[in-house]
């Protein structure tokens, strides 16, 4: 999956604000357990603080101390419960304090006294040496015969750090499987709402000059994607009218074309040939007669183009030798070759069967061998080979001619596209030969391939299907 693409975007964000989301409940959630704890346990705290108080401490006399200290002792075993226990007088003696406890966490007697108290209760921590704490509740207490006393009831939180620890455990746990989910389940959301996309790119990419009578799927989602479908539907259907009248205009002219153009060739001929004609006449003449020639070639090309977008290419397939057809029209291309002294071989090892209209893929050879013998210069040579490679059927033209400059080489097979002037200065060509070749191997399901650079020469290569009943000897 492309990091650009609008399905990981979607996916991305959606995955790091869900994460955001859990991260944030989840330190909420951590800071407010640890504060119900804490604010728990000090409660408990100091409701045993004053529950001491209330009992044992609100009609004690001095005499009674040993008392107080023995039911601290027998009710609530500080020692044994982990807890301290500490009661300070208001003149600042101690009549009570707890030993250590069992676990040996902290030691009483190190714990600081407590200042004077102005409020009735409150609340402190005190950090241990072992990086534990002890939360304690202090009450400033008032007994009946007015003696002041400060109790101060604490215990360590050793239970609340255990707790929050396997609070952690569970969200380490937790919070990437529920991140895996959110991906999981993002993905398939997002690939749940993008299908509809994916089908009208596929059968975008199926939609050529071919085939403009086809529609992209819509999807019955009443959303923006249906609107979208249903405006590029009609767009492909105003593409399709105004294509169809292109091809039609540009038949209808080619053909309208052919009878006048016939009639002036005949005509310049006839007065060509008449021996009464002044010679400067005659030599204009001929030069009209090749130029009415040259126009009866385009409007031909034209003619054949309108044919091959209407689908003639693929009326009636044959099977035949690829490599035969290749050499026969290489021979009768030679005659042209040497009239500029240039070589024109053929390499055709083996059979190669092709599926196709042979007429239509002799006049692909033709346009091909024509083009090189044209900007060739006199004493090259041009090279035809028809090989099978990779599952196909390669038909590979090459010269050593003029080549093509790389700004050129992407706009070679477009209609009445000319190199340069060099090229230009041909008087047979008008930028339709490579079109009619590309137009025929696309009928025929091929790829054209083109190399070149400029004074290096120049190699055309049609990949063709190899025939789906082709036996080779």
């Amino acid at each position: 999956m492309s990091r650009r693409s609008i399905r990981f975007r979607l996916i991305a964000w959606y995955a790091g604000l869900l994460t955001g989301v859990f991260l944030l409940l989840s330190g909420l959630m951590f800071l407010g357990l640890k504060h119900s704890l804490e604010n728990n346990l000090l409660e408990t705290q100091a409701r045993r603080a004053r529950q001491i108080a209330d009992t044992l401490l609100m009609n004690a006399k001095q005499s009674d101390d040993n008392v107080v200290i023995g039911e601290i002792q027998s009710l609530y075993a500080p020692e044994v419960n982990d807890r301290f226990i500490r009661i300070t007088r208001g003149n600042g003696s101690v009549l009570y304090v707890s030993g250590p406890p069992k676990d040996q966490s902290f030691n009483p007697t190190d714990l600081a006294p407590l200042p004077p108290m102005s409020n009735q209760e409150s609340a402190l921590t005190q950090r241990l040496s072992d990086n534990k704490t002890l939360l304690i509740a202090a009450l400033n207490f008032r007994a009946a015969n007015a003696d002041r006393y400060i109790v101060e009831v604490g215990a360590p939180t050793t239970p609340i750090d255990t707790t929050l620890h396997q609070f952690l455990v569970l969200l380490a746990l937790g919070l990437p499987i529920a991140v895996l989910v959110t991906i999981g389940g993002g993905y398939l959301l997002v690939g749940r709402a993008l299908a509809p996309v994916d089908q009208i790119a596929r059968k975008a990419a199926q939609i050529t000059q071919h085939n403009l009578s086809e529609r992209l799927p819509v999807a019955r989602t009443t959303d923006e994607i249906e609107r979208l479908s249903l405006s590029l539907n009609h767009m492909i259907g105003r593409l399709e009218d105004a294509f169809l009248n292109s091809k039609r205009f540009v038949a209808d002219a080619s053909h309208e074309l052919r009878t006048p153009l016939t009639a002036m060739r005949a005509e310049l001929e006839s007065l060509a040939s008449d021996v009464r004609q002044k010679p400067e006449l005659r030599e204009t003449l001929g030069s009209l007669l090749e130029e009415v020639e040259r126009l009866t070639r385009i409007v031909e090309q034209l003619f054949a183009l309108s044919r091959l977008d209407a689908g003639e290419a693929q009326a009636e397939w044959v099977q035949f030798d690829l490599a035969e057809l290749a050499a026969t029209t290489a021979e009768q291309m030679s005659l042209l070759a040497e009239d500029k002294g240039i070589t024109v071989t053929c390499d055709e090892k083996e059979r190669v069967m092709v599926d196709g209209d042979r007429a239509r893929l002799k006049q692909v050879v033709v346009n091909l061998l024509d083009n090189a013998i044209k900007y060739t210069p006199a004493g090259g040579a041009i090279r035809m080979r028809v090989a099978i490679a990779n599952g196909h059927a390669v038909l590979e033209v090459s010269d050593n001619g003029i080549g093509i400059t790389p700004d050129a080489l992407p706009h070679v097979f477009e209609r009445f596209f000319r190199v340069d002037k060099a090229r230009t200065r041909d008087p047979g060509g008008a930028g339709l030969g490579l079109a009619i070749v590309k137009s025929i191997s696309t009928a025929h399901g091929a790829q054209v391939e083109v190399e070149s650079g400029n004074g290096s020469g120049t190699c055309f290569r049609v990949k063709f299907p190899i025939g789906r009943t082709s036996k080779f000897p």
